[in-house]
Formats: structure tokens, sequence, C-alpha cells
């Protein structure tokens, strides 16, 4: 790769605080507001108010979507999906036998790969070399799900993401007709079959670990 290091395992990751430890962050973040310090807020508070989400719900286990808003709408949808990436993405073969968490990934890739190359806040920002490792991912899982490899993100994001949903609701035949669309080139049923036994995908696991430390590069230099 060009101007990018190897993927740092997840071991390096920064470690996930304490609940205390969070509460402490977003304090010092509300004091910071209440003497007029924004530029603290700016840096210390986001960070408190994001690592306290994931904090909550990792000690839960709840399965959720990383896309999603968090906190309220205040959280930002790629950061969360890019520091979830290890987790969800790092071996996907951890959602074999549940299809739902594995469409639910496979949209967060999606996301991600199409976010960082166009988002005006991150696209001149990330590294390339990032941008091109999630697209070689994206074409490794689109190659592995059977879904065109022209299809448009958005397409292909919002068809997941109801496909997982439906499954989380037991629905199975909504999953099926939802995945029967032009995009799944290789058919519902098949498409359906491997979210059921997802394999660990090589590229997917790199580029996993390369969005989450470019992400956090870049909240250390906002600093």
């Amino acid at each position: 790769m060009i101007g990018i290091g190897m993927p740092m395992s997840q071991s390096r990751m920064p470690r996930m605080m304490s609940l205390q430890g969070v509460d402490a962050l977003a304090e010092r973040g509300a004091d910071a507001a209440a003497h007029g310090d924004h530029r603290f807020v700016s840096a210390a508070a986001r960070r408190g108010m994001a690592l306290a989400l994931m904090a909550l719900l990792m000690a839960a286990g709840c399965e959720t979507d990383p896309v999603g808003r968090h906190l309220w709408g205040f959280g930002d949808p790629v950061r969360g999906a890019a520091l979830y990436a290890p987790r969800n993405l790092g071996d996907t073969s951890r959602w074999a036998g549940q299809p739902a968490g594995a469409a639910q990934a496979a949209a967060q890739l999606e996301f991600l790969a199409a976010e960082l190359r166009t988002s005006p806040r991150y696209a001149p920002a990330v590294n390339p070399g990032v941008v091109q490792q999630l697209e070689l991912a994206r074409a490794e899982m689109r190659q592995f799900l059977g879904i065109a490899p022209d299809a448009a993100p958005q397409t292909v994001i919002t068809a997941l993401r109801n496909a997982a949903e439906a499954l989380r609701g037991g629905n199975r035949d909504l999953a099926v007709r939802i995945l029967d669309a032009p995009a799944f080139t290789a058919g519902p049923l098949v498409t359906l079959a491997r979210l059921e036994a997802m394999p660990r995908l090589p590229r997917t696991a790199a580029a996993a670990n390369l969005v989450a430390n470019e992400i956090n590069r870049l909240d250390n230099r906002r600093v």
C-alpha cells in the first residue's frame, strides 16, 4: 500500500474506558461548557459522549446499528461506523449463523466506503490509502454476497439494513423479498445463504482496522 502502514491489530486499538472514566470526561465537558471553554467542549465532550455510548452498548451486549445517529442526534455516524469497524468487520466469521448481524455489517462497510470518498467533512482529510482499502473491501464483500459491482451504494445500504431489520424480527420471507432486487445478482436465496455462512474476509478485516486507526488519527489532530 502506498503512503500507509500495515494495519494495527485490534489489541493496539485504544482500550474502552470504564463507565466511571467516561462519566468523568463527560462531566469535565459539562463544566467547561458552563465556564465558556468551548474549545474543550468541542474535543473532550464530543469524545466523552461517543465513548459513553460505546461503553454502555458494549456493556449491555446490544447489537446496534453503528451507522445510526448516536446520542439523540449529537453523534457522528461516520465516526461511529469507523470506530465499530474492527468489532463488526475485523473478523466477519463472527456473524456465521447470524444473518441479521452479517447484513448490518455489510451495510456498515458500504456506508464507510461511500462516505469517506464523498463526505465534505472526511473526504479532504482522510488518507487516500484508507479509502482505497475500503473500496477493495467493499468489492470483496459484494463479490461474496452476490451484489453487482456497479450497484449504487445507497441502494445496497438500504436493502441490507431493511433485510437485517426483517431478520431480527424473524421475518425471513420479508428479507427474501427485500433482497430480490436487481442489485443482488446472485438471487435473494443465495445472498441470504451467504449471509448465514459469512466467512472471514481478509481485505475487509484489513480495512476495518485501518479506518478505525484513521479516525483516531483525525481525532488526535483536532485536539
